[in-house]
């Protein structure tokens, strides 16, 4: 492993934010409605100084009002799922170790569909309305991740194995619920609701609740960060890394509930998106070497380059109709997952 520098790391995450800056304003440009890039330039610096009043254009309001919304949740969605899926691989020394493994999707899934059913028959403010389904749907994130960590406890501490079993029989189980509940519902949203399970942007929010998306992904990031040189020394076995100092049972703690959360906040507002948080942390690794202090930040802008351009590929394949972004992942991910672990067992 090489020795890291604050040089290297710097320079390693510039070259991906230049490319996330490419991608941003290809996925800007294409779409059902194709915009040129004077328009695009001109709208775009307008949006950046404050100037959105004078926007008038449609190929204006198209970019301030639907693309730029859904690419800044992109960007929140794909960096939170891959930091997510690279804390979790490191944690439990499994290279198939995924947010969704865990159950946390099938939580906040399971929720979001109770939201949806509920939503008909309450009456909300307007400007809470459209919130009750990411709230039911981050509730029930919440409550699996609860459930999963008691499973996985074992004599006080957490068991990696009885964990990860844990949550793929949880994930089952919620899984048969949902499939219960759009089968015997009969509702308007039904449709929502499967477009919604498939993994969907499109969805539109308030500033603040962007804001609060970008807030709580920095700190459950941050939280991961700090133990960043502890799960270097956990994959080489807990026993090794408790007579290196690490207080492994403090470092599962904040990686497992961090992350979790990382996982429930892009599945409350994005729905079940898959393959990201477990095909990035592998291309990254294989690119940028499995150092954790490089590792989770050049996964958290490759997880956002990849969702963004999956989004992009969903918007404009079949325009004017849209593909679900997840449907996309699966796709591109499931032949990409083959191949790199075909390579990694030549």
């Amino acid at each position: 492993m090489r020795p890291l520098t604050l040089r290297r790391l710097l320079l390693q995450c510039l070259l991906l934010t230049v490319l996330l800056f490419f991608v941003v304003v290809v996925a800007l440009k294409f779409g059902a409605v194709p915009v040129s890039l004077y328009a695009l330039a001109r709208d775009l610096l307008r949006v950046i100084f404050g100037q959105s009043s004078q926007i008038s254009s449609d190929y204006g309001l198209i970019i301030q009002n639907i693309r730029l919304p859904r690419i800044i949740l992109g960007i929140i969605v794909g960096a939170s799922l891959s930091v997510a899926g690279t804390s979790f691989q490191a944690l439990l020394r499994n290279p198939l170790a995924d947010p969704y493994v865990l159950g946390v999707s099938s939580g906040a899934a399971l929720g979001a569909i109770l939201g949806l059913i509920a939503e008909p028959h309450l009456t909300l403010a307007p400007a809470f309305a459209g919130l009750l389904t990411p709230l039911c749907a981050f509730l029930g994130a919440a409550a699996t991740i609860a459930a999963v960590y008691f499973l996985g406890r074992r004599e006080g501490q957490i068991d990696s194995t009885t964990l990860l079993l844990g949550g793929v029989i949880t994930a089952s189980f919620l899984s048969a619920l949902i499939m219960f509940l759009m089968s015997i519902v009969t509702s308007s949203n039904t449709r929502g609701m499967a477009f919604w399970l498939m993994g969907n942007l499109s969805t539109s929010f308030q500033k603040s609740v962007y804001w609060f998306l970008a807030a709580g992904f920095f700190v459950a990031s941050g939280a991961i960060y700090t133990t960043a040189n502890d799960l270097n020394l956990l994959l080489a076995g807990e026993k090794e890394a408790m007579h290196l100092g690490v207080d492994v049972r403090r470092v599962r703690l904040v990686v497992y509930v961090a992350a979790s959360f990382l996982t429930g906040l892009a599945v409350s507002v994005s729905g079940a998106v898959g393959y990201v948080g477990l095909i990035v942390p592998h291309i990254m690794r294989f690119i940028f070497g499995s150092d954790h202090r490089t590792l989770l930040p050049t996964a958290a802008l490759g997880g956002a380059i990849a969702v963004v351009v999956a989004d992009t590929l969903a918007r404009t394949v079949v325009a004017p109709n849209e593909i679900a972004v997840g449907a996309v992942t699966a796709i591109v991910g499931a032949p990409l997952f083959i191949y790199l672990l075909r390579r990694r067992l030549a």
